[in-house]
């Protein structure tokens, strides 16, 4: 997994990585947003949704613990063996909304993750052990909470970018 020389690099990351996804969309009529292809296992609006769906995590568990609040990682409703349930979740409740609104609601997601990572120290992002909900998603490995914050937003910004290409070359 990338590694990061400090908190500056990945932000660096995943705005690089965000602004190369999210610029997929603009050519992308909204009247084809739930068209599905052979090729793709995901429409552009169930493409968005799955991205929103687990910053959104990411976000919740982080301000739970802020709170006091005991975290289930991944969710309250899923447990991380019901991972196609989580998708088709994160389909049923965002990818209603229209392409412009999708593509707003995982921005302003983006931008909150880079203020939650301005919020905490180089200790806090990279150090294990520094987040409960972080120990407690992964009950064999130890993940620093800037593997989290990699694996749902430089990741999959560059896995779900190749799909959406994927699509509009099928589609458009």
């Amino acid at each position: 997994m990338r590694t990061y020389k400090d908190k500056e690099e990945l932000k660096a990351e995943i705005s690089k990585g965000f602004e190369k996804y999210i610029a997929e969309f603009d050519s992308i009529p909204e009247a084809l947003k739930d068209i599905r292809v052979a090729e793709v296992d995901r429409t552009p609006a169930e493409n968005l949704a799955y991205q929103i769906g687990w910053t959104t995590l990411l976000l919740k568990w982080e301000n739970d613990e802020k709170r006091g609040v005991e975290v289930k990682t991944p969710s309250e409703l899923f447990r991380w063996n019901q991972l196609g349930d989580l998708y088709q979740w994160f389909t049923d409740t965002y990818s209603h909304s229209s392409l412009v609104e999708l593509k707003d609601q995982l921005k302003g997601n983006v931008t909150s993750i880079q203020t939650m990572i301005d919020s905490m120290s180089e200790e806090e992002l990279f150090q294990p052990h520094m987040r409960k909900w972080a120990d407690d998603a992964t009950k064999t490995a130890v993940w620093e909470v800037y593997k989290f914050i990699h694996v749902n937003t430089v990741a999959p910004f560059g896995t779900f970018r190749t799909k959406i290409r994927k699509w509009k070359k099928a589609t458009l």
